[in-house]
């Protein structure tokens, strides 16, 4: 089969789920089950944790409500106001010096901080590679915060992913990483953002607040797991269209994609982004993987979707990503 059939037949088998990736988001789910106002104790604990902003985050007023945490599956849910950074190191024999900033999803009302965020990042230690997670902003859907009203949804996570890739940079000799591989890697809404951060790196969502905002926010590849919000939610043609906010160039760095066909959140996000990355000359893989639906992160299993780290771990190490660590000087 030709190229251009296979790329139509996807898109085709792929349009049902157009309508509900483009309806109004939903507010999460009401629960019985008992939240707390701190997250669960740690199965691995971070090496360190941070503050992303060394006081209020852009725009932000005092007073923010407070988060609770869903301990069952490790979802902070409703508001978090204080973004951090969790670092997570490798052995020191197995150390490769590569970092990747790991953004859960959870559709900007909630985060899977487990299995889309420290379980991510502790797969990526037994690579050889440093997985800093980021709990991000998020507000519940259809009530505005102070100095959040007529934000877009997604902008708060996006200034918190940007000053994170500065961060990591600006303590890479601190850390034992190499500055020219720190990779980004996004699930869901967190994909979103992963895509805003490589196509927004020359474009700083927020008024700079030290000397970290003089650090370059440009990921040197961007790992993307069923990615969300990247194509035109007003586009009803047949025509390929991202969304304004992406902005894809031949300076776009290497990306990576894995999409299951029957993906409710719409499968042609992951798509045209691929076709729009292969336009521009973009070094660009696309896993498109029959089942698998949406939000499984990382899990073990012998479904092919599951092999999904596998495929990110053989693709870094073909483009030299996991060579040996050369510290930063």
């Amino acid at each position: 089969m030709k190229t251009p059939v296979l790329i139509a037949l996807c898109l085709a088998l792929a349009a049902p789920a157009f309508a509900a990736e483009n309806a109004a988001p939903k507010a999460a789910p009401k629960s019985t089950e008992k939240m707390y106002p701190t997250p669960p104790p740690p199965v691995v604990a971070p090496a360190l944790t941070l503050n992303v902003w060394p006081g209020l985050p852009p725009g932000d007023k005092p007073g923010m409500p407070p988060e609770e945490w869903r301990y069952s599956s490790n979802t902070v849910m409703g508001v978090v106001s204080t973004p951090t950074l969790a670092v997570y190191r490798p052995a020191k024999e197995k150390d490769t010096g590569a970092a990747i900033l790991v953004c859960p999803g959870g559709g900007f009302y909630q985060l899977s901080m487990g299995h889309e965020g420290a379980d991510v990042a502790v797969w990526l230690n037994s690579i050889g590679v440093t997985g800093i997670v980021l709990k991000y902003r998020i507000q519940p859907q259809g009530a505005p915060l102070p100095g959040r009203d007529g934000v877009p949804h997604y902008m708060p996570g996006l200034q918190d992913a940007q000053r994170a890739m500065s961060i990591i940079r600006s303590r890479a000799k601190e850390w034992g990483i190499d500055p020219k591989r720190v990779g980004i890697l996004g699930f869901s809404a967190g994909g979103q953002l992963g895509a805003d951060v490589e196509t927004n790196y020359d474009k700083r969502m927020y008024e700079p607040v030290d000397a970290i905002d003089k650090v370059d926010t440009r990921p040197d590849f961007a790992v993307l797991i069923y990615p969300g919000g990247t194509r035109s939610r007003g586009n009803t043609s047949d025509v390929p269209a991202l969304a304004d906010d992406i902005r894809i160039t031949k300076d776009t760095p290497p990306t990576f994609l894995s999409i299951s066909h029957d993906d409710r959140g719409g499968s042609e996000n992951a798509v045209y982004l691929y076709l729009a990355l292969k336009k521009a000359g973009v070094d660009a893989e696309l896993h498109v993987y029959g089942e698998g639906g949406h939000g499984y992160g990382i899990r073990p299993g012998k479904a092919p979707h599951a092999s999904w780290p596998a495929r990110v771990s053989d693709w870094m190490e073909n483009r030299g990503l996991l060579k040996p660590a050369v510290a930063a000087k």
